[in-house]
């Protein structure tokens, strides 16, 4: 509602973020999601409760993610974005596409981990997202963001996920399976 005129457009897009990120569980997702995507994202659940020690913590990650993409969606099909913001997301995508190779590849190639390179791709992707959302997404929206970035960026978790005799290696497999697998559908 900018300059204090009623929109009813504006009213409903925010009314449908709210609602749907309310439901917004992993089961309710895995309704509308495939069966790759919600395999990951179990399998990061996975990763995320045997790091933090913490089921909660876990939860409440996957719901972040599931919310964020959620509203992402909503943005996307009601032709939010700007002509920018749409090339920025081509950004994103190609950001996000490397990080997510590189995970593969530093899973599947002994020895190559590189903590500096993986930290700063993440990063750059954390980065191009904002870029994209932060004009259409709450304070509270763009700290779930950050959330999701920081602690799948935490260098505990990556350095301990990527070492010889993990005892990540084994959900590690499970989530690059899942990536390769949705990259070769063509849904990441």
């Amino acid at each position: 509602m900018a300059d204090n005129v009623f929109k009813s457009h504006d009213i409903g897009l925010r009314a449908q973020k709210k609602i749907l990120s309310r439901m917004a569980t992993k089961n309710i997702a895995k309704t509308f999601i495939d069966g790759t995507t919600a395999s990951l994202l179990d399998n990061l659940y996975k990763l995320c409760r045997m790091h933090s020690g913490n089921k909660a913590r876990a939860e409440k990650l996957i719901k972040n993610i599931i919310k964020i993409v959620i509203k992402i969606g909503i943005l996307h099909r009601n032709n939010q974005f700007s002509a920018e913001e749409l090339q920025n997301a081509e950004n994103f995508k190609r950001k996000f596409h490397n990080t997510q190779l590189s995970i593969v590849s530093f899973y599947e190639v002994d020895f190559t981990f590189d903590l500096a390179y993986l930290q700063k791709s993440i990063r750059e992707s954390h980065a191009a997202l904002k870029s994209i959302v932060q004009p259409h997404l709450t304070d509270k929206s763009i700290g779930r963001i950050d959330d999701v970035f920081e602690f799948f960026g935490d260098a505990v978790l990556l350095e301990t996920a990527f070492k010889p005799n993990s005892p990540y290696h084994e959900i590690m497999g499970n989530i690059v399976a899942d990536i390769n697998a949705a990259m070769d559908t063509g849904d990441m």
